[in-house]
């Protein structure tokens, strides 16, 4: 070994300098290793690298004391009234006792912790469920879910508020956004038919609860144009709840992400100027994303010689995820239906079957995605006429 040389040579009587000289090393290296090897045999030194400093902490807690805190976890544990034997019980107990230098209630837990003598285990993490789990046709791949928001109140300096309709798609990752004067449902019947006729129909459109899309919330049994409209191209309407966690992940990210690269990097004086941009943003990132959008699901070509009527709603399905009361039931449609007593607060896909005038709910679990068993089937009639079978 070099350094055992190194000390061996200065001994025969060699020179520091020419220890250094001969060993390709620093005097101070010699120094340092002679002067630790000092009054020692040289197979009694310990020739290993070790940090400077001292080897315990001149403030860390001795021995004696955490041995003591130690012997007073197991005594409380076994004997206290209370049955309180944690870091505040001990140090009660400590000062109770008239102890001197009784430690802080953190350094009590540290040397608890160190010793191992903690009872909660730590957090458990669960793998989060696969993109679309809610659906199980998306979650096994075979077809592709569009998601779509509205960003509003976008102020240009001297002019008007702006809103923004945004979608994405799930798998792919295609992106979407049209600057608005105003996002109303016939601005938002556009922006989807100029995305979907170039970029195609995904199997599923998913979208919040808001009035646009859903319809008026203050009558029962309605459905409103995006609906109508969504049904007619044979693409399946999702209504989530907006603050319902997960759910909305994709949309809600890719809302942040343009209001960062787009709105807040530049100064825009017109819409016109804003939509440019947003448009330039779009094409940057469709490229970047070229190879994730062509290993999607493939999506459904747009219809030739198609038209949109309003007043038409065809016998299709139309789904809800919706979160029970606490009696177990669902609102739905401006009705109370009960689902399951057993299932309070929790997750539910109801499938409104327009054709087979039921409503198909089945509970939804994160912690288990590929189980979701029915809670009941109920049936629905749908009480205007506009419905075409």
């Amino acid at each position: 070994m070099q350094r055992r040389a190194m000390v061996s040579a200065v001994r025969r009587g060699t020179s520091l300098r020419e220890v250094a000289r001969r060993f390709r090393v620093a005097l101070c290296t010699v120094q340092r290793w002679v002067a630790r090897s000092a009054g020692l045999r040289l197979d009694r030194v310990e020739w290993s690298d070790r940090a400077s400093g001292l080897r315990t902490s001149p403030k860390r807690t001795p021995l004696a004391i955490e041995r003591s805190i130690l012997e007073l976890r197991r005594e409380l544990r076994d004997e206290s009234a209370l049955g309180e034997y944690g870091a505040e019980a001990i140090q009660r107990s400590l000062l109770k006792r008239g102890c001197r230098g009784v430690p802080a209630v953190r350094t009590i837990g540290r040397v608890l912790a160190r010793h191992g003598a903690v009872d909660h285990a730590g957090r458990v993490r669960r793998a989060s469920p696969p993109p679309g789990w809610h659906l199980p046709p998306v979650a096994r791949g075979e077809t592709e879910l569009d998601l779509f928001d509205v960003i509003e109140d976008f102020k240009i300096e001297g002019g008007p508020l702006l809103d923004v309709f945004t979608g994405v798609s799930l798998r792919g990752g295609l992106p979407g956004s049209w600057p608005l004067a105003s996002a109303s449902t016939m601005a938002i019947l556009s922006c989807l038919m100029a995305h979907w006729q170039s970029y195609g129909r995904p199997g599923y459109a998913q979208f919040d609860n808001d009035t646009r899309f859903q319809g008026p919330h203050q009558y029962p049994d309605v459905f409103g144009r995006v609906v109508r409209f969504c049904l007619q191209l044979g693409v399946t309407p999702v209504f989530v709840p907006p603050r319902e966690f997960g759910l909305q992940n994709a949309i809600e990210n890719f809302n942040g992400l343009y209001t960062a690269k787009v709105w807040r990097r530049f100064h825009f004086a017109s819409l016109a100027e804003f939509m440019a941009q947003s448009e330039r943003y779009l094409d940057a990132r469709r490229t970047r994303l070229a190879a994730r959008i062509a290993q999607a699901p493939a999506r459904i070509p747009w219809p030739v010689q198609w038209e949109f009527s309003p007043q038409q709603l065809p016998a299709a399905k139309v789904i809800f995820i919706r979160r029970t009361s606490a009696a177990g039931g669902l609102t739905l449609l401006g009705h109370e239906w009960p689902v399951d007593r057993h299932w309070c607060h929790r997750l539910v896909r109801a499938e409104l079957d327009l054709s087979a005038g039921e409503i198909h709910c089945t509970a939804l679990r994160r912690r288990d995605p590929e189980a979701q068993p029915t809670l009941a089937v109920l049936p629905y009639r749908y009480p205007r006429h506009d419905l075409k079978r």
